[in-house]
């Protein structure tokens, strides 16, 4: 990938970031450092190496899924609530 002032000009523009001329040159320099770094994971030799999907030894563990009994009941629960519509708790419009 090559790392100029106009791929640094997309990028700002992609993220919304506003530059200044000595920033988007620090960030060029920045850039193609790591970029450099990132590449010598392409020296490495990996024939034969199985990729690594997890790092530890994770499994679920899984539960039966049961029904309890609350202590609270729907009347109970809607009674601490601000406002309620038709049994169901009114929340402020999200858009």
């Amino acid at each position: 990938m090559e790392v100029n002032q106009e791929t640094i000009g997309h990028l700002a523009k992609l993220s919304n970031f506003a530059l200044s001329k000595e920033q988007s040159l620090a960030l060029e320099g920045d850039l193609r450092s790591i970029i450099g770094y990132i590449s010598q994971l392409d020296e490495l030799d990996t024939d034969g190496i199985e990729p690594t999907y997890q790092v530890f030894e994770m499994e679920n563990i899984w539960r039966p899924d049961e029904i309890r009994p609350q202590e609270a009941d729907r009347e109970q629960l809607l009674a601490l609530t601000r406002e309620v519509r038709d049994y169901q708790i009114k929340v402020p419009k999200v858009l």
